[in-house]
């Protein structure tokens, strides 16, 4: 791969890059690559990997990527599109996100090629001397200018010092690995952009910034968020990844391709979008569960090679997906759950864990989106009888 080349795979899909990558690419030697997640939920979505996978090409590329865990910010806690002050977390919770985390990035990048590293290493060694020198890089000026903190200043909302203190441990990351190029998303502008202040007055050079899309959810409007039930779980069974592929409008599935897939988007804008469609969810699925696949996209082809031992686990999604819905049958291995007198159905759905939770039930059962036997469930507080249950597009449930 060229220079211009690889240029050009790194900068798809970027929103903004500050400092000059193609001046680093031509130094002709390994680049420090580092990407920070503050590990403040166990899961992992798609959302997520739209980093991950620049940090991959970055590595394909014969770059050192480092995956930062920040364990000790996740203490403080980024302030960034807060209106209000964030919970503090626990540090026992913060250790069991991060095992889940180191988990689940080996899907996408190369456990061999990858240095894991947690900023408490360095941030824990920091004295108040330290952090005075660090100090005196921001001022408050600085901070208020931000949307974020101007918006909860001007509310009258608390902002704490240490979510001041935040952007320069996250500059301060990059001084101590002397990064050369920090990825993050267009959220995290006003943090990375520290970092490079904070190199230069260490005397380093600046970091280039390269900065991803905040990737929209199921609903197409709104980023991908456990907690609105619009995100798509790498950890997901493949059935499940498939299906919520498939919910997505013909927009989004465009701006998914771009950002999750390397696939020629002008030969993509010439099938058929549910072909299209079927053809990402595919992509995804294998991106996380199969080892046998070879997914590939070569010029002007999107090239989906099953191995000839067994299908894949994106082919076997794809199977269930086109016979469950396409011939609209009710699967034969749906979760079941026995009734007990009193029960509702909001309640029924939280329980079985078939939604994330009770604002998502609610939510889908207000757009009619819940059915029992084939009739729209409208009540939240409906006691159902035996027989199955829709949710969504596709998830169900046998009531006994």
């Amino acid at each position: 791969m060229t220079q211009q080349e690889a240029l050009k795979r790194l900068s798809r899909g970027a929103t903004e890059i500050i400092g000059d990558l193609e001046s680093k690419l031509k130094e002709g030697r390994p680049l420090v690559i580092k990407a920070g997640f503050d590990p403040t939920a166990p899961d992992i979505h798609l959302g997520h990997t739209v980093l991950l996978r620049k940090l991959k090409q970055f590595q394909d590329l014969g770059h050192q990527v480092f995956f930062l865990i920040g364990d000790f910010t996740a203490q403080v806690g980024d302030p960034t599109g807060r209106n209000e002050l964030r919970k503090k977390m626990s540090m026992a919770e913060i250790e069991k996100n991060a095992v889940t985390y180191k988990a689940q990035v080996f899907k996408i990048l190369d456990p061999q090629k990858t240095k894991v590293v947690f900023n408490s290493h360095w941030l824990n060694k920091l004295t108040p001397q330290d952090l005075m020198e660090l100090s005196a890089h921001l001022t408050v000026a600085q901070m208020l200018a931000r949307a974020d903190f101007k918006k909860r200043f001007e509310s009258g909302k608390e902002i704490s010092l240490l979510e001041f203190i935040y952007p320069l441990l996250q500059g301060y990351d990059s001084v101590f690995l002397k990064a050369d190029v920090e990825l993050g998303g267009t959220d995290q502008k006003f943090n990375l952009l520290m970092g490079r202040q904070l190199q230069e007055a260490h005397g380093q050079k600046p970091q280039v910034v390269l900065m991803t899309p905040l990737l929209e959810g199921t609903d197409g409007v709104n980023k991908m968020s456990k907690s609105l039930g619009n995100y798509i779980g790498i950890n997901e069974a493949p059935n499940d990844i498939f299906g919520k592929v498939m919910s997505i409008s013909d927009e989004l599935m465009l701006r998914y391709y771009e950002i999750l897939t390397e696939a020629d988007l002008d030969e993509v804008k010439k099938m058929h979008p549910m072909e299209a469609k079927k053809q990402l969810a595919q992509i995804i699925v294998d991106t996380f569960y199969s080892s046998n696949q070879d997914v590939t996209v070569i010029p002007r082809v999107l090239n989906l090679r099953a191995s000839t031992s067994s299908p894949s686990a994106g082919t076997q999604a794809r199977e269930h997906f086109e016979k469950q819905f396409s011939q609209h049958q009710v699967p034969a291995d749906i979760p079941e759950y026995k009734i007990s007198s009193g029960d509702k159905i909001i309640d029924i759905l939280a329980v079985t864990k078939i939604v994330a939770t009770k604002n998502e039930a609610r939510r889908l059962i207000k757009e009619g989106a819940v059915t029992h036997e084939g009739g729209a469930v409208s009540d939240e507080n409906w006691a159902p009888a035996a027989g199955v249950l829709k949710i969504g597009k596709r998830r169900f449930l046998r009531l006994l």
